[in-house]
């Protein structure tokens, strides 16, 4: 545990004004703890620190969504227990920096709301942080202290109950949206990018309906899904009161250089990449172009797109087989085009742009073209849209969730403020009542889910989900599929593709996987696996059990 918690007096600080820099200078920890310029530089390390395009998960591959180059270790069930892991020790390094600052910070002889306010953005990234340790691992040691020395017992800490840490978070949180101040305070280049009291009550809003559907799905005896449902309700419903956010009016280019900065009001907490620095200084991620290679999406996400009529593939009477692969797009979803790239967008002519062979790509999935910049804006492989990590669409969509789970019912009304109006932005005009999923026999939490799901992908949000809803033990040891397979539309042979496609039947090695022909298989269901009394939490590295003392024990099953 020494290594994760063990927080010296020499902590490097940043003293940078704006966040697209990096840390000018190492000050001593003695002579730094005076005055809000300190504070303010002290905070500036937890933006330099926050996950982006490159230093962040990129594309989640852990889950049905989307498929890589190379099994995913997570997806097929294949991890063991490491020895080390930064999925521990990275959010334990930064909680560490975020106690240093709140601590000693403390100290400083400053006007009390001034003070608060930068101990506030410290304690948002603590349980923004917190809550990542607890979604992947459960129980963890919660430290709020810093570590001075090796000898304090502390370091050597067993775990606290996830509800512990969890109302912990809330407290943070509380504190933050008391005192952070309101996001049009930080439209301007110099504070765009840091966190306001809307970044505090969506990370409520997000805790509180994961919390309270994982202890309801998971059937845990500490903590009460109920009160969880309702912070997450409360929270939202105070954003929509103060009302500083709105959809942007355009779903493709939100994920361009339109969506950047405050003029986009669907941004809440952002890590800023964009042309926002003195001079036009940028940071610049060089993602974009480069991402497209680098995972694709499946078949099982393509297939929750419904059609114009509301309903969802097979029912709906605008279903038909494909083929060729444009025809995924007929009378669907308009994201669905928005999402993913058309064969027209990745043929020859545009080979130059695109790291595809034809529709011979990453994994054989659906292309994505969510996000992808290049092609759209000519900026010479200089990306610079900044990354959103909440946006407005998440509060309609978690708010309409937690209430129907709370509520076990979701008026027609609400249904119209949240899920139809993410739709009605794309252009997808069929409204989701409690009468037309009566009409249809459909289930209405499947409908919100099935919302959340398109809506959101490749977001780094799907797998949070089949967590928590408790089904990546029915969708993750599933054959994975891919893209229909027309020799008109490949430059390569069936032969060489090693014919892992779908019969007539649908079936594959004598397996029916799927109700239609030339579908690729991209795994196999055999080489996949999920244990459920496991697989739904993280290993724990076996250096931290074995430096605690102890103190730590592994999380069940894992051997």
């Amino acid at each position: 545990m020494k290594n994760i918690f063990l927080l010296l007096i020499g902590a490097l600080l940043v003293s940078s004004c704006s966040l697209d820099r990096e840390p000018e200078t190492t000050l001593s920890d003695v002579k730094f703890w005076r005055s809000e310029a300190d504070l303010r530089g002290a905070c500036n390390r937890l933006y330099i620190d926050l996950p982006g395009f490159l230093t962040g998960r990129g594309h989640d591959l852990r889950s049905e969504e989307l498929i890589g180059n190379t099994p995913d270790e997570i997806s097929s069930g294949n991890r063991s227990i490491p020895e080390t892991d930064k999925e521990w020790t990275d959010p334990y390094n930064k909680i560490g920096v975020c106690n240093n600052i709140i601590v000693k910070g403390e100290n400083i002889d400053i006007n009390e709301t001034t003070k608060n306010r930068w101990l506030a953005e410290a304690r948002f990234f603590r349980a923004f942080y917190y809550f990542d340790l607890v979604k992947k691992y459960g129980d963890v040691p919660l430290i709020l202290k810093v570590f001075n020395n090796t000898s304090d017992p502390e370091i050597k800490k067993g775990r606290d109950s996830r509800e512990t840490v969890i109302q912990q978070c809330y407290k943070d949180l509380d504190f933050a949206a008391q005192w952070l101040p309101d996001i049009d305070k930080l439209a301007d280049n110099a504070n765009w990018g840091r966190v306001s009291r809307s970044a505090a009550l969506a990370m409520i809003v997000r805790i509180g309906l994961y919390e309270g559907t994982y202890i309801k799905y998971h059937n845990l005896t500490e903590g009460d899904s109920q009160s969880h449902l309702k912070r997450s309700i409360d929270a939202a419903e105070t954003m929509f009161k103060e009302n500083k956010h709105d959809l942007y009016p355009d779903f493709q280019k939100l994920f361009y250089f339109d969506g950047e900065g405050r003029q986009n009001k669907e941004n809440i907490f952002v890590k800023v990449y964009g042309p926002n620095g003195v001079n036009n200084a940028i940071t610049w991620h060089n993602q974009c172009s480069s991402k497209a290679g680098q995972a694709t999406i499946t078949r099982q996400m393509i297939d929750n797109f419904l059609y114009i009529d509301g309903l969802p593939r097979k029912v709906s009477v605008h279903y038909q087989e494909e083929n060729n692969f444009d025809d995924i797009f007929s009378n669907r979803d308009p994201r669905l085009e928005m999402t993913v790239f058309s064969y027209k967008e990745i043929s020859f002519k545009n080979a130059e742009y695109l790291p595809f062979d034809n529709v011979n790509h990453s994994g054989y999935g659906y292309p994505i073209k969510k996000g992808y910049m290049q092609e759209e804006y000519d900026t010479n492989s200089k990306e610079t849209v900044d990354k959103m990590h909440i946006r407005y669409a998440e509060i309609l969509i978690s708010y309409a969730e937690a209430l129907y789970e709370y509520n076990g019912k979701i008026s027609d009304d609400q249904l119209e403020a949240t899920v139809n109006y993410i739709r009605k932005r794309s252009g997808f005009n069929t409204k989701l009542t409690n009468g037309f999923v009566s009409d249809h026999q459909l289930n209405m939490l499947d409908e919100i889910r099935r919302e959340r799901i398109v809506e959101f992908i490749d977001e780094n949000i799907h797998y949070d989900d089949i967590i928590r809803w408790k089904t990546a033990e029915k969708v993750l040891p599933q054959t994975m599929l891919g893209i229909l397979f027309n020799p008109d539309e490949s430059a390569k042979t069936a032969k060489e593709l090693g014919y892992k496609f779908t019969d007539a039947n649908g079936a594959y090695n004598e397996v029916k996987v799927y109700d239609q022909a030339n579908i690729y298989v991209i795994e196999e269901a055999d080489s996949r696996k999920f244990d459920p009394q496991r697989d739904y939490l993280y290993p724990i590295p076996s250096y931290e059990i074995a430096t605690s003392n102890g103190n730590i024990k592994q999380n069940p099953y894992w051997k």
